[in-house]
């Protein structure tokens, strides 16, 4: 057998253009000798690394896992490792973890931590490293982008809750500087319009997080008592605002029925069960691998991609009851 076919046997992507059976028979002589292919030396030689930095600001969330997964498995079909960060929320933070993977000559990058106007985005064009942004996306739309119809999934929310009969609605929002936070505010501020109803009972979340819903949730019914229904920017402020009610002896849906946003995994099983906007955070992972390849061929390119979401109704919405609206006041 020639060397060049052994080589082009033992290479993730080049295996494709031999048969499955001199493939087999060479990886199976490799490991028989011991044999391990240096991906060092062949990323000298062809200027690839084959490696992709993926950025994100929280792994402790649930909801990056699926996306991850969906990352992953299509780079994995093209050859691509990926190397995954924490880069938390801070912006410091989140450039220094940039550099550290461009010092790693990462072949391009997938940015799950972007801010509407985000200076880490800048660095990577500065670099010229293909970047795609996922879940979330900047104002200038500077880079190919994969992410949810924030305004069709909130008004989605407010809808169902308008069709069991809620009219005080309030909306715990995401954060301002995220996309996230203010489409999905602008979505609960349409639908409400569209209703004739008051769309200015939000409160705004410092983050996304349980605790921060929480805070959140106390100022939204202290400033505007008799709400029957909250529709959250995600679940992690629902579940927040599930812990606010508690604490003030009411309940949920009896008392104000919840909606979250994301369907994160096991918010089907608190109590009650989590009625909320679905994403398809796997289908996600997959469009943006799938971008970053198309970017990495042509670097040039920029596309916004936009995945479905649908509502999931559970446990936590019911229609309001009759004397509510004097209840969720302290």
């Amino acid at each position: 057998m020639h060397r060049s076919t052994a080589a082009r046997a033992l290479d993730p992507v080049q295996s494709r253009r031999i048969s499955p059976e001199v493939v087999q028979r060479v990886r199976e002589e490799a490991r028989r000798q011991g044999y391990r292919r240096d991906a060092i030396a062949a990323s000298l030689r062809t200027g690839r690394s084959r490696l992709v930095g993926v950025v994100v600001p929280d792994l402790a969330n649930p909801v990056f896992a699926p996306i991850l997964g969906g990352i992953s498995a299509t780079l994995a079909r093209e050859g691509y490792s990926i190397l995954v960060a924490d880069a938390g929320k801070d912006e410091a933070d989140q450039i220094k973890i940039v550099e550290e993977l461009l010092a790693r000559r990462v072949d391009g990058l997938v940015l799950a931590t972007a801010r509407r106007r985000d200076p880490v985005v800048s660095l990577c064009l500065r670099a010229g490293i293909p970047t795609v942004l996922v879940n979330r996306t900047e104002d200038r739309r500077r880079t190919p982008s994969v992410v949810t119809d924030d305004v069709g999934g909130m008004r989605l929310a407010v809808r169902h809750l308008l069709a069991l009969g809620h009219e005080r609605i309030g909306h715990l929002a995401g954060p301002e500087d995220l996309s996230t936070g203010a489409l999905r505010r602008r979505g609960f501020e349409v639908a409400m319009t569209d209703a004739g109803l008051d769309p200015s009972c939000v409160a705004t979340a410092a983050a996304y997080s349980r605790a921060a819903g929480r805070i959140a949730a106390a100022e939204l019914l202290d400033r505007y008592p008799g709400l029957t229904a909250i529709v959250a920017a995600n679940d992690l402020l629902a579940l927040g605002a599930y812990q606010e009610l508690a604490a003030r002896g009411l309940s949920c849906p009896e008392d104000l029925s919840i909606v979250g946003h994301n369907d994160m995994p096991l918010v089907d099983m608190v109590e009650p069960p989590l009625t909320t906007v679905r994403i398809g955070h796997i289908a996600m992972g997959h469009e943006a691998a799938r971008l970053l390849i198309e970017r990495l061929a042509h670097p040039a390119a920029k596309s916004k991609r936009v995945t479905s979401s649908e509502l999931i109704v559970r446990g936590s919405t019911r229609a309001p009851a009759i004397g509510q609206q004097s209840k969720t006041a302290r």
